[in-house]
């Protein structure tokens, strides 16, 4: 097979797309892109099927997978026993430094929602974490201040692009190749010897799992590459991300397929809400509340956290809560309270018995670690409480309906100020953006643009009165538009208005897409130079 690298080659660049490390992506991809796409072609099919009334339940042909209490995953691994505290972002250079800094056990190294995939971003990242390893890296910013690891780091997981993704800048054949295999194999190709010689492991996040037979394809790339690189099998350590509906049905096969590189599964609860929206949002028992209304104590995500942490410690993997995304502002009583909101949160959290939970900020860390060292105290989690009394159906998982609050004005304006400006940031290279005190990411964008389409095609009333009309979105995203160009020196108006092009296509046209970062993307960020290198 023959690849092209069609992105630039820039400084130290040759250190990451080394010919050895290149051709560990083409054997990847000539061994799993077709059942990549094969499975992207089930999730179609579902979602057309779910578009007829049918819902998901859980898998019959799977029940003895279920019904069996023998089987357990793999041990946690060195650097993934006490994981109390999991900090996210993405692999910059900064944020390398202060999130291996911030004193979490963890660091997710997102490659994904809060990374804006442009071929920079994408290198760099892989480059930040070599250096990162090797302890050579550091950063000065704009102030002179200068920022160097310390002493104690935490571990590092990565997390690659979704299966839905491509690399536009390597090409196999003349095709993009799949952006979850870019990820993982150039991270496992450079990294795997340099975290095994440090006393700990290749670890990853696995993201927008849709089923236990993606969970399979993974679990099989696994096996595959530790052959290909030299690897004791197992060596390779993997958290689910369950943040797809069809996925909370499937959480125990999904750790079965993986149990010999299984290190748990994780509450992903912004693409949890994005994922309902996306699959049932055409019927009007699936309509959501304002999203602030959409917490963790409605019934339908109660469901899915207490079915998450019985089926994680009953199998002996750990199982970590959702994010923490406020900002720390400037005002000392907008961090009580938020703070407040935080701690709560994590008690909660810590008290369903979740072994950890994340937080998007330094910030976060110490009062995420105080709430879960009062629980745990010494102990590094707590995988010995077991939640038997813990069942939940199907209906409950999918009571939706019984979510309380209301769709304002003041909701629709700012899912409309959310997706415009994150976008807009997004395509301005930053994938993980603070907006009025809050972290975004392309999750909480995409929640955004979906409650617009849905309440859209319902017209849903508003609490004050009046609906949801595409006269009324419009004039709100001309406004907010209009605002943002304010800001702006001209030559970055244009991609203010790029960015309202892409929030019109996505969140106000008939049909809605299933991800914003696809098309947007494949026009406005990925790849279109001749190639660099070629083989």
């Amino acid at each position: 097979m023959r690849y092209e690298i069609i992105g630039p080659m820039a400084e130290r660049f040759d250190e990451v797309l080394t010919p050895e490390a290149l051709e560990f992506l083409v054997a990847l991809d000539s061994e799993f892109a077709a059942r990549r796409v094969a499975l992207l072609d089930t999730r179609r099919a579902r979602r057309d099927r779910y578009a007829t009334g049918q819902l998901p339940d859980f898998l019959p042909e799977t029940a003895a997978v279920r019904d069996d209490p023998t089987w357990q995953v793999a041990p946690p691994a060195p650097g993934l026993v006490d994981r109390r505290v999991e900090i996210t972002g993405p692999p910059d250079r900064k944020m390398t430094i202060n999130a291996l800094n911030s004193g979490a056990k963890v660091w997710l190294a997102d490659f994904e929602d809060a990374t804006a995939p442009t071929w920079h971003n994408v290198i760099n990242g892989q480059l930040n974490l070599i250096d990162a390893l090797d302890r050579r890296i550091d950063f000065t910013d704009a102030r002179g201040k200068r920022y160097a690891l310390g002493e104690e780091l935490a571990t590092i997981v990565v997390r690659p692009r979704g299966w839905h993704l491509v690399e536009k800048g390597i090409v196999v054949d003349g095709r993009p190749i799949s952006a979850s295999l870019v990820d993982f194999g150039l991270y496992l190709f450079h990294c795997a010897r340099r975290q095994l010689d440090a006393g700990r492991g290749p670890y990853f996040y696995l993201p927008k799992l849709e089923s236990h037979r993606e969970a399979r394809l993974w679990n099989d790339i696994f096996v595959f590459a530790q052959r290909y690189i030299g690897l004791p099998q197992g060596t390779i350590r993997a958290t689910t991300l369950i943040e797809t509906i069809t996925a909370a049905f499937e959480m125990e096969e999904i750790l079965y397929e993986l149990r010999e590189h299984s290190a748990g599964l994780n509450a992903g609860r912004w693409d949890y809400i994005f994922s309902v929206i996306k699959n049932f949002g055409q019927w009007s028992d699936f309509v959501l509340p304002d999203r602030a209304e959409v917490t963790m104590t409605v019934p339908f995500m109660r469901a899915y956290t207490e079915l998450l942490v019985r089926t994680c410690h009953r199998r002996g993997a750990h199982a970590i809560g959702g994010m923490a995304a406020f900002v720390p502002a400037r005002d000392p009583q907008v961090n009580e309270t938020a703070l407040g909101k935080v701690r709560t949160d994590k008690q909660r959290e810590a008290g369903d018995g979740f072994d950890g939970s994340w937080v998007a900020h330094p910030g976060l860390v110490a009062t995420c670690r105080e709430v879960f060292d009062g629980v745990l105290g010494e102990r590094p989690n707590q995988l010995d409480r077991r939640r038997d009394e813990v069942t939940v159906t199907a209906a409950e998982l999918l009571s939706v309906d019984k979510t309380p609050g209301q769709v304002t004005e003041v909701g629709v304006r700012a899912n409309v100020a959310v997706a415009l400006r994150y976008i807009d940031a997004w395509l301005g290279g930053a994938g993980a953006v603070a907006l009025w005190n809050l972290m975004e990411d392309a999750a909480t964008a995409e929640i955004a643009r979906c409650q617009l389409w849905q309440w859209l095609h319902h017209s849903t009333p508003l609490a004050g009165g009046g609906a949801v009309t595409e006269e009324l979105v419009r004039s709100m995203l001309a406004e907010e538009l209009a605002a943002l160009v304010a800001e702006r020196e001209a030559a970055d108006r244009e991609r203010a208005e790029q960015a309202a092009r892409i929030v019109e296509e996505t969140a106000l046209g008939e049909d809605l897409p299933s991800f914003f970062t696809t098309s947007a993307y494949a026009r406005h960020l990925g790849v279109t130079r001749e190639p660099a290198l070629a083989r």
